[in-house]
């Protein structure tokens, strides 16, 4: 895995002046790691864009002017309700020789499965992410998973997952992918068609009681 380079600048603003911060097109954020000093730091958003906008997890080599390089990973990104854009990011400082825990993305490749395909079934995609323990040095960019030839009913768990120097910290019952079979609508039997009419309600003419009004205006007419 190759280490993205993040240029960084020491954030003076804090609090309130974050919103100053985006003013100028910048994103801020904090750094933290076990032995280091928190810094508070502030990246061009359009830096930023590939690490949160991404498929797999990177390394970082975080640069500050001044300071000495630092590996870390992104740990959190807030995004803003409305625009969807980050307005604040975490950086988790990496220390070789100790393990970490971390969310790696899942990704399917080997196009459209073959019980999608040939029989009309249904691709279910319900982990995302999967946690693993693991070193820095040994943490995958994204994990792949070839679904071409799972057919219906055919599924994939975390305990199928083979991914060397790696452990993965979820359910090993927990399914990853899935090919369910195509959704089908029932039509009604001729017994139950016959049972859905005798239950609907008898709708009452409205024709009758404007006669029985008619006739009672003539009568009081005729007083």
């Amino acid at each position: 895995m190759s280490d993205f380079v993040l240029k960084a600048e020491i954030r003076e603003s804090l609090g309130k002046g974050a919103k100053r911060v985006r003013a100028t097109g910048k994103t801020p954020g904090v750094y933290y790691g076990h032995g280091d000093q928190n810094l508070h730091i502030q990246v061009l958003a359009t830096r930023l864009a590939p690490l949160v906008f991404t498929s797999k997890t990177n390394i970082i080599d975080l640069q500050i002017e001044n300071q000495s390089s630092k590996k870390c990973i992104v740990r959190d990104v807030q995004f803003d309700p409305v625009t969807d854009l980050p307005i604040h990011f975490d950086l988790q400082g990496l220390r070789e020789g100790e393990q970490l825990t971390i969310d790696v993305p899942v990704v399917l490749v080997g196009g459209v499965p073959k019980g999608v395909r040939e029989t009309g079934g249904r691709l279910q995609h319900l982990m995302h992410k999967v946690r693993v323990l693991c070193l820095p040095r040994n943490i995958p960019e994204k994990i792949e998973i070839n679904v071409a030839g799972l057919e219906i009913h055919m599924s994939v768990h975390i305990r199928d997952l083979n991914v060397p120097d790696v452990e993965f910290l979820d359910s090993e019952e927990q399914t990853i992918v899935a090919v369910l079979p195509p959704t089908v609508v029932k039509e009604p039997t001729p017994e139950e068609a016959a049972t859905e009419e005798a239950a609907e309600p008898e709708v009452v003419g409205k024709g009758k009681k404007d006669d029985e009004d008619e006739e009672s205006d003539g009568e009081k007419k005729e007083d």
